[in-house]
């Protein structure tokens, strides 16, 4: 199944361009075949090509199907971006393909990249979640500062905060997530959030968690997180 991302189709009978041009020039598809699509907002489409030429497709919609739910709740992942940027965009990538919903960039006090592009991070998520075959696509914000973060009222989400130190009473995520509850998590830079932060994060309801005894670098243990918010509300 070669599932194709057109957001706006209930308005729309023409793919975006990229997707066009994937479709014509790659898969060379032509008048009158078949395409299955998505809208990225829960919903697949069957369609078939009713006019194509080199850089444009329309289609017809035939069959419109909306995808049950694969999980309950919520489940929103903030990070402070790594240096490197392939390993977050690594991390986009695997974490669509597990399912969550919402991505959100830290400009944290000891954050090694200050300026992210979410507009390739937006691509990378629309490939993982055609990939992956799921009609949901991640919201992807972007960077945020931490203390306008923490501060926002989320309603009655399941607020957490992952940090490394040891003189301060954790508990392990795992333990505490609660099924169907929507769920934010918080991961730190490489040099962990500041200890004033932290203590901010505390004091708007967000509870210290570890992810277990292994020190994580920050794109695993957002990974990490993800897989567990996802299990726990599967």
């Amino acid at each position: 199944m070669k599932l194709f991302y057109t957001p706006d189709i209930e308005v729309c009978n023409e793919l975006p361009e990229e997707e066009a041009a994937h479709c014509l020039r790659v898969l060379r598809l032509q008048t009158g075949d078949d395409l299955d699509l998505t809208d990225g907002k829960g919903n697949f489409y069957k369609a078939v090509i009713t006019a194509a030429n080199h850089k444009r497709c329309q289609v017809r919609i035939t069959e419109k199907v909306e995808q049950e739910p694969l999980w309950t709740g919520h489940l929103h992942l903030a990070m402070a971006p790594t240096k490197n940027m392939d390993r977050t965009e690594w991390f986009a990538e695997k974490a669509t393909e597990i399912g969550f919903d919402e991505l959100t960039f830290l400009n944290c006090r000891f954050s090694e990249r200050k300026v992210i592009k979410t507009d390739r991070i937006e691509k990378i998520v629309v490939s993982a979640m055609k990939q992956s075959l799921k009609a949901r696509k991640p919201i992807v914000n972007e960077m945020t500062d931490f203390k306008r973060f923490v501060t926002t009222d989320f309603g009655d989400a399941c607020k957490f905060i992952a940090h490394c130190y040891k003189e301060e009473e954790r508990i392990e995520l795992k333990n505490v997530l609660e099924a169907g509850k929507n769920t934010i998590v918080l991961i730190g830079p490489e040099g962990d959030f500041s200890p004033e932060e932290v203590e901010l994060a505390l004091q708007n309801g967000f509870r210290p968690i570890t992810l277990g005894k292994s020190r994580l670098r920050t794109e695993t243990a957002a990974l990490v997180s993800v897989h567990l918010m996802n299990l726990a509300n599967s």
